[in-house]
């Protein structure tokens, strides 16, 4: 059975590199199937670590999620560094996959308008007691993937590295993104340095072939919206 020639630890890697950072940083979507394997079982074996051992056996089911959902324990634990406990904690973690797509997906809306966006962002924007940036990551047909917080500030703002933003929407493979801030002062009238934000991430996510949709600013119960303003540089 193939093996790994030397082991890199996880707690060696990059803290980029570590699936449970990467997971918190950046959301589910951006972890491979190996690296969210490699969460459940937790620990590889001498030679290898989780993500390279989950790696090989997903490899061995030419990378299918069906065939590894096929495996039984005695399967599992053919592979050094599986025994009977993690081959069962796969095997539920397969069965409720089987059993949520057996559910059917409910159907999630296209955001088509900053009105549709606001409704979306408000209940977790609004009444915030710092400001907060986020980035809401959409496949081509404008249905939200994921949303994650990019920075926290305080009253009057927050610094937001425009790198970070482009990265999370090419690691969650989104087609289109919107960005979101709050302001805790109520007023959704924009900065300055708001513009000049907007501007920089507009060519940014030009520059990488990724729709700007929109910057929308949350205030007390009503939004600032650069795309309804026409001051999209895309």
């Amino acid at each position: 059975m193939e093996t790994s020639p030397s082991k890199r630890s996880i707690s060696e890697m990059e803290e980029c590199e570590r699936p449970r950072e990467r997971l918190l940083a950046f959301g589910p979507a951006a972890l491979s199937d190996a690296e969210l394997l490699a969460i459940l079982i937790g620990s590889g074996s001498a030679t290898e670590n989780a993500v390279e051992l989950m790696r090989r056996i997903l490899r061995s089911c030419e990378g299918s999620l069906k065939q590894l959902g096929r495996m039984d324990v005695a399967d599992f634990c053919a592979y050094n560094g599986i025994g009977p406990a993690k081959a069962l904690t796969l095997i539920a973690a397969c069965e409720l996959g089987k059993r949520r797509a057996a559910e059917g997906a409910p159907a999630r809306p296209s955001l088509l308008s900053s009105a549709d966006m606001y409704r979306y962002l408000c209940d977790r924007m609004t009444d915030l007691s710092t400001e907060e940036f986020h980035v809401l990551l959409l496949n081509n047909r404008l249905v939200p993937l994921s949303m994650h917080c990019i920075s926290r500030g305080g009253l009057v703002g927050t610094v937001v590295d425009v790198r970070l933003v482009l990265r999370t929407a090419i690691m969650g493979k989104a087609t289109a993104i919107a960005v979101c801030h709050n302001h805790p002062s109520g007023d959704p009238r924009p900065s300055v340095d708001d513009d000049r934000l907007t501007e920089r991430l507009g060519k940014a996510a030009k520059a990488v072939d990724i729709r700007f949709l929109d910057h929308i600013i949350v205030g007390a119960d009503r939004y600032y919206s650069y795309a309804d303003e026409g001051k999209l540089s895309n």
